[in-house]
């Protein structure tokens, strides 16, 4: 695998909660309390789910989703 795709939202108190679907079977979500921490955790997580260093992806993909709403 060389690049995971993490999906983000960010949390009504700012904090963002990352979640990423290794396969089928498997996924990674992850939280930090701003962005600096979420890289810090998202790559915390990655080595604990991957046993082998190969294996690890190369690259991490972040896509922010946001959702606005207002009214007219």
């Amino acid at each position: 695998m060389k690049e995971v795709i993490f999906t983000v939202e960010q949390e009504d108190d700012g904090s963002f909660i990352a979640e990423a679907k290794i396969n089928e079977n498997e996924q990674i979500i992850t939280e930090g309390i701003d962005l600096a921490e979420l890289k810090l955790m998202i790559k915390d997580a990655l080595e604990c789910h991957f046993d082998n260093p190969s294996d690890m992806p190369t690259t991490v993909r972040l896509h922010f989703i946001k959702e606005e709403i207002y009214s007219i």
